[in-house]
């Protein structure tokens, strides 16, 4: 029975240390991990695809050349978190304390569900799709 128990807090923590690599990756300031974190966990609760572009770079390998294209969003690897739901099968890279700090303790204060990174190491956090399409807009494809 301990065993089974701990073969399911085995899990619990791949779980945390996948979400962690992810938020390291995605992250570019201390202060927006606990925030990034409580989007995936909304978005796991929710059903809803991570959608997390450093899946898509690490599922291409040596293959990436800096962008990310519409081809890549539909390439089928098991770190593509744009067609498959749920967390990828293995970490995408080693995560810091701070990540696995926010993991573990999402900030779950608000209802947002979007980030875009603004270019700048911080990003713009949207509560509904139509404020997110706006912020890609805005900072990722430069129309006003």
């Amino acid at each position: 029975r301990d065993v089974e128990r701990s073969r399911g807090l085995g899990d619990v923590y791949k779980r945390q240390l996948i979400l962690a690599s992810i938020i390291e990756k995605e992250s570019g300031t201390q202060s927006e991990r606990a925030r990034i974190s409580g989007v995936f966990h909304r978005r796991l609760a929710m059903g809803m695809r991570l959608q997390a572009d450093s899946t898509i770079i690490y599922g291409l390998g040596a293959e990436f050349d800096g962008d990310i294209r519409r081809r890549d969003l539909r390439r089928d690897t098991p770190y593509n978190s744009y067609l498959h739901h749920g967390l990828p099968p293995t970490a995408i890279a080693l995560p810091g304390l701070a990540s696995i700090e926010a993991a573990v303790h999402p900030d779950l204060e608000d209802d947002v569900l979007y980030f875009v990174a603004r270019g700048d190491g911080s990003h713009q956090f949207s509560s509904t799709l139509a404020e997110h399409n706006q912020a890609v807009r805005r900072y990722q494809l430069g129309i006003q």
